[in-house]
């Protein structure tokens, strides 16, 4: 599988796109009015303690109050190993917090629609393999690392770095990047945290709450961190000043990826090389289509994201069973990249045709499941429902590409669809009826969208007519060009 990473920067935008085959996988984008707040860490102000909810609001100086749960605060006052037989209990949130106490928080979810951001008090760290969490004596391993053996070896690697620096306090998850690494390189990046583990410290002794004392690394180069694998081909970055940037973080940290790093020079957008433009356009759209024929409806809510799949224009070759087998093996591949692409997070609904033969459902659902190892977010996934549905979720932390490109239509208010035309018009005739009783104008005029007047004029006038006699009034209509189809005035003259 090749794979490359092409990274656009502008003033005002930064953008990358991960390419697997030349295909789009993943789309993240940055803007400089409003940058990702996920892994900064604040001195922040307690502002609101709520024992129904088990929670408190926190001020860290944005434009919302941010939300921490009790369990997010004993886990971050938590000194000792955590271990999957002792149950967690969550205290009164009044025994851990109080108005106006200062508080060391880090964001763990970006402020998403109306909801504020969301912290813990137990602070991690990232490098390249590991993620550092000061005061927790604990070592974990991604669970994508699946040989024992060298699970074994990173975890004997860490714990005899972390005896050699017994002075600092803290515990370490092995990132998948870990998975050969040398123990050189470990070490490096174990002393690398333990200085910036440092340096946070003391600049929170020295901060005023509400305050930022640590951001995370600009997208351009958490990509290098985060993203760029063994299996990466290249990586293209259209700004020189970045790509200088981003040359200087390898040759420190991730020195083996130093040839594959590159400018790109050319006339070309970036973003043009693997019609990457054109695929986030169709990532806002609410059909995919498949190869087949067949398409997906994906249904973004404030609850939970649904995908329905049809059949479409496939016919199949055999039989309906069949039929509807490879339509739900194709779209269990497109549903997967789709996650990824336009970065759904929550509770997510996925309605397959529903299939007869048991072997397929099971084959349908390991496909999904082979598919969602490769997404970077971590997800859940159940079995077939006995309505047919297979529920999952995936890890949110920050918006959706939809969320961060769009906004909600101000004409229909985000719902997706609009009053008719007729049913505006039986509204404007009961709110004339209504000013009727309650008032005595001599006539009436009504100020209206252009389709709605033209049926007032034509299908209605017969109604209009009728309504003009009963009130024993004159009815005028007026053409408000600016006008939604819903928007309409009665004005007494």
């Amino acid at each position: 599988m090749s794979e490359e990473i092409l990274i656009n920067v502008t003033p005002v935008e930064t953008r990358v796109a991960l390419v697997e085959n030349g295909m789009l996988q993943e789309a993240y984008i940055e803007r400089t009015s409003r940058k990702g707040i996920v892994g900064n860490i604040y001195k922040g102000k307690v502002v609101r303690v709520l024992p129904g909810m088990e929670a408190a609001f926190v001020d860290i100086g944005l434009e919302r109050a941010a939300f921490i749960h009790a369990s997010d605060v004993v886990s971050g006052q938590s000194s000792g190993d955590d271990s999957a037989e002792t149950p967690k209990t969550v205290p009164d949130i009044r025994t851990l917090l109080r108005e106006g106490q200062s508080l060391v928080v880090q964001v763990t979810k970006d402020p998403i629609g109306t909801k504020g951001a969301r912290l813990t008090t137990q602070l991690s760290i990232p490098s390249r393999y590991l993620v550092f969490m000061p005061g927790v004596r604990h070592i974990g391993i991604s669970q994508r690392i699946e040989d024992e053996v060298e699970r074994a070896r990173l975890k004997s690697l860490i714990e005899e770095g972390a005896a050699e620096h017994d002075d600092v306090q803290g515990g370490y998850i092995i990132r998948t990047a870990a998975e050969a690494a040398s123990a050189e390189e470990l070490i490096a990046d174990m002393r690398y945290l333990h200085r910036l583990s440092q340096s946070i410290q003391e600049r929170i002794g020295k901060a005023s709450a509400p305050s930022v004392v640590y951001q995370d690394l600009p997208l351009f180069i958490r990509t290098i961190r985060d993203l760029i694998r063994p299996q990466t081909e290249k990586v293209r970055i259209d700004s020189r000043e970045s790509y200088q940037r981003v040359m200087e973080f390898v040759k420190e940290f991730v020195t083996e990826f130093a040839d594959k790093v590159e400018y790109y020079p050319g006339e070309r957008p970036i973003f043009d090389l693997y019609s990457v433009e054109d695929e986030i356009q169709k990532a806002l759209s609410r059909k995919v289509q498949l190869k087949s024929g067949g398409y997906v409806i994906i249904d973004q809510t404030e609850a939970m994201t649904t995908i329905d799949i049809n059949t479409g224009a496939f016919v199949g070759h055999r039989n309906l069973e069949e039929t509807i087998f490879k339509t739900n093996l194709e779209a269990a591949r497109a549903i997967s990249r789709q996650l990824r692409l336009r970065n759904l997070g929550g509770i997510i609904i996925i309605d397959f045709i529903d299939m007869e033969d048991p072997e397929h459902q099971r084959q349908v659902h390991r496909m999904l499941e082979k598919m969602l190892e490769r997404d970077h977010a971590k997800t859940k996934i159940t079995g077939v429902s006995e309505l047919g549905l297979v529920e999952m979720t995936r890890k949110r932390t920050t918006e959706s590409l939809g969320q961060v490109l769009c906004e909600p239509c101000p004409i229909c208010d985000g719902r997706g669809f609009l009053k008719t035309a007729e049913t505006v018009c039986y509204e404007i005739f009961r709110e004339i009826l209504r000013i009727n009783r309650a008032y005595e104008p001599e006539n009436y005029l009504v100020m209206a969208s252009q389709k709605v007047v033209d049926r007032l004029l034509d299908e209605e006038s017969d109604n209009v007519a009728d309504l003009e006699t009963f009130i024993s009034k004159t009815v005028r209509f007026q053409v408000e060009p600016f006008y939604s189809q819903e928007q309409y005035d009665v004005v007494l003259l």
